[in-house]
């Protein structure tokens, strides 16, 4: 009879370190094991798993197209293809009347995945066409490392150049001669830390500047006058910007307010009252941000003068403007809200119909324009975009992300819930639900993140409806260290307030067995990356509370991670999770690092998935913790790994790949859950 892969405890404090030795024949040997393990515990899942993803893909438009994006003499759209993996990048001429109008017989393909990726991973990084529309810059990723090769086409030819440029992180900004290009370098920790500037025709490229502190990622982007080019140079807590005017790629570049530690400032271009300013977005008076003002001619901080104080009770989370005025992104009581601020007019917010819900700025479109897009969803709620006029507030749907066969969103109810954590602190719920299944004990389907300041706002999922009809709730936590209540609420989720993250999610969970809505023997969780630290950490605090667990590319070996400067990402994580060279902070890590706290305890069946490739939560950890879990615990329910050995972070890079894995973790859990098959 098959068993489980069993892997070999080496002496030292760390016994499964040699899982680290990447490309070594035992550790390739090992993770293939693992890989067969779940084929043959779940070989009687097969025709449940195609079931299941005919199903989902049987709900989702194949054939399709984006809306066209207005820009200069073009329109840019995307269409997707039944049976392809990837959409297809297009472009047509704009209609003189205005319109969105495609004309498909003068469409201009300008780049097709599907082509490039020959079945294989592809992520397509820098998608970005030349101020003159006649050159197209891209970046292609083809492991899952997050390493691009850089490619600019000729759209007139057809004529590709490779860039020979090496250890890119897929960024390209183009200066407004549309022959000079800015592209960021990687250092060996896998951090944006070089800008460098290539001419088109030239040899070699120039470099711009160099960051040397560890904890400090560069990024360049165009402002949105299109006007300016902008330098971020930003750690966890503080952040650096430089600006250059784009008509002049070779001059020298104007810091906006050099570096102190723990000021955040954001900015961008555009125009006010008929004046070219700029707009900084600065938490120099408060956490939640206020926002500033500077003239084009003297954007430095002694100049900034204040638009919007800082309010305690809401938090500025972004700013898009063009000429028709500003829009600010606003966090208020969990919610996301956009206010309105059109040129010459009274501001104004909008209004929205569900309890919870995901609402931002799509496109500010070109800067010229009076229109934005927004794209809002609900649990319940397809995604909509839609196009708003600044200057009246009236809003059109342009576009809803369909539901092929039978849907009615009105057959779900979505609800705000509140929990109570050990200190008092009310933690938000997003929960969506059948209407003929509340009311009852249910399977219910519990996620979680919570760090990096990251806002978990609510989404629709067409993948989700094959649960939600077979009866499953779904809920999102919103545990603090993530950003749903602004920043107050991320900060009382990381460095020595982390524990509340989990505290929060196990309150969650209690209060929904508590009000009925789920009992232990009917709860699964899930989370990813960080949120897959929250999900080892809270199976070993209370792994009798959950009967399925889901981690997806799992940060649990954290203490080991955190200790090896070398390794991608670590330097900047000390502003998150604290550096463990300083002894409480060690002590701290390792209180709650889910590697380390493995215990001799029953677990709830486990489905656990890591990409080989992944450079930002490396394949090992969660091969070590697995291992770990297998040699401790004292139950025998399914413990599977899957290492997707040609893919990153994100998992396989194609639409069909993906809904293939989300079909096989929804086949889990109807097996461990003991649920009909079917």
């Amino acid at each position: 009879m098959p068993q489980a892969p069993i892997a070999r405890i080496e002496p030292g404090n760390d016994p499964y370190r040699w899982l680290e030795e990447r490309d070594a024949p035992d550790v390739l040997a090992y993770l293939e094991a693992e890989n067969a393990w779940l084929d043959t515990e779940l070989a009687d899942q097969k025709d449940l798993r195609e079931s299941l993803f005919q199903e989902i893909k049987g709900r989702i438009r194949e054939t399709d197209l984006s809306l066209p994006v207005p820009w200069g003499p073009w329109l840019y759209y995307q269409r997707t293809t039944a049976g392809d993996e990837y959409p297809r990048h297009y472009r047509c001429p704009r209609p003189a009347d205005g319109s969105l109008r495609l004309e498909s017989a003068c469409e201009q393909l300008l780049l097709d995945p599907n082509e490039l990726a020959e079945g294989g991973f592809l992520s397509v990084g820098a998608f970005s066409v030349s101020p003159d529309h006649g050159r197209l810059a891209y970046s292609l990723d083809t492991s899952g490392d997050e390493i691009y090769q850089l490619f600019v086409k000729e759209l007139a030819t057809g004529d590709i150049t490779a860039l020979p440029f090496e250890n890119c992180d897929g960024s390209m900004t183009w200066a407004n001669d549309s022959a000079t290009l800015f592209f960021g370098e990687l250092d060996e920790t896998h951090r944006p830390y070089r800008l460098n500037r290539t001419r088109l025709g030239e040899p070699g490229a120039s470099l711009v500047f160099e960051e040397a502190d560890g904890r400090f990622f560069l990024h360049c982007y165009r402002a949105s006058s299109e006007r300016q080019l902008i330098l971020l140079l930003n750690s966890k807590t503080t952040s650096e910007s430089w600006v250059l005017d784009a008509d002049t790629p070779e001059g020298a570049w104007t810091c906006l307010a050099p570096r102190e530690e723990d000021h955040e400032y954001y900015a961008d271009h555009g125009k006010l009252g008929g004046q070219w300013t700029w707009l900084i977005r600065s938490n120099q008076t408060g956490i939640n941000f206020a926002l500033y003002q500077a003239g084009e001619a003297a954007p430095e901080r002694a100049h900034w003068r204040e638009l919007i104080a800082h309010d305690e009770a809401r938090m500025l989370e972004g700013i898009s403007l063009n000429a028709g005025g500003y829009v600010l992104s606003l966090r208020e009581g969990g919610l996301p809200i956009i206010q309105v601020h059109p040129e010459g007019a009274a501001p104004y917010p909008l209004q929205l119909p569900d309890a919870a819900y995901s609402l931002y700025v799509q496109d500010s479109l070109e800067f010229d324009s009076p229109v934005v897009r927004l794209r809002y969803e609900a649990l319940n709620r397809p995604a909509q975009v839609r196009q708003l006029e600044l200057a009246t507030g009236a809003q059109l749907v342009l576009k809803e992300t369909p539901v092929e066969g039978p849907f009615d969103a009105d057959a779900y109810v979505s609800q705000r819930l509140w929990a109570s954590a050990a200190d008092g602190t009310r933690i938000p719920i997003s929960l969506v639900a059948r209407r003929d299944t509340l009311g009852q004990s249910a399977p219910l389907y519990l996620y979680g993140y919570g760090a990096y300041g990251e806002s978990l706002d609510p989404w629709f999922s067409h993948a989700r409806l094959s649960l939600l009809e077979r009866g499953f709730v779904f809920a999102i936590a919103h545990v603090r260290g993530g950003g749903e209540l602004g920043e107050a609420w991320y900060r009382a989720g990381k460095l020595e307030h982390k524990t509340n993250s989990f505290g929060d999610f196990i309150a969650c969970a209690e209060h929904l067995i508590a009000e009925g809505y789920t009992s232990p023997a009917q709860l699964a969780i899930s989370g990813g990356s960080a949120g897959g630290l929250l999900m080892g950490a809270v199976l070993n605090l209370r792994p009798e509370l959950f009967a399925a667990a889901i981690a997806d590319v799992p940060f649990v070996d954290v203490l080991n991670t955190m200790q090896n400067p070398d390794l991608p990402l670590t330097v900047t994580e000390y502003d998150e999770w604290g550096d463990p060279n300083e002894p409480e902070v060690f002590a701290r890590i390792k209180a709650y690092a889910p590697y380390e706290n493995v215990s001799a305890q029953a677990y709830p069946a486990m489905l656990v998935v890591a990409g080989y490739n992944d450079s930002r939560v490396q394949y090992w950890e969660a091969a070590k913790w697995v291992a770990r879990l297998r040699a401790t615990r004292t139950d025998d329910k399914p413990l599977l790994l899957k290492t997707d050995l040609g893919a990153g972070h994100g998992g396989m890079s194609g639409r069909y790949q993906a809904l293939r894995d989300v079909a096989l973790e929804y086949a889990f859990l109807l097996k461990v859950l003991g649920l009909p098959q079917r």
